[in-house]
């Protein structure tokens, strides 16, 4: 059975979903990409609730990398919101390269610890 290209994605991503457990403290940024749209998450894994979430749905100004990039500093601003200040980043699978990277880096930026 030949794999496809979502199949090995979801591999890695339950890969990486082994090593990485959110608490409340220190939250799992989780990252969704679709060919438009990019979202994010904090998810505190010990008791399954969302702290926070962000998505460049709705804004259509710039390129999908500088959307990205402001939804990293809008889920660090509401990270910080909440005294967050240090996170897990869980890219689900996805390459650390260009929008996943971009979103990092906003969130760096506008004061998140990765």
């Amino acid at each position: 059975m030949k794999l496809t290209k979502e199949m090995k994605r979801k591999r890695i991503h339950m890969r990486i979903r082994k090593k990485i457990k959110g608490t409340p403290t220190k939250p799992r940024l989780s990252v969704f990409r679709s060919n438009k749209e990019i979202y994010c998450q904090l998810i505190d894994d010990l008791n399954g609730h969302t702290i926070a979430a962000a998505s460049s749905s709705g804004n259509t100004t710039g390129t999908k990398s500088e959307r990205a990039k402001i939804v990293g500093k809008a889920i660090a601003e509401k990270a910080l919101a909440k005294n967050i200040e240090h996170v897990l980043f869980d890219r689900a699978g996805y390459l650390y390269h260009g929008r996943v990277k971009a979103l990092a880096d906003g969130a760096r930026e506008a004061g998140l610890k990765i």
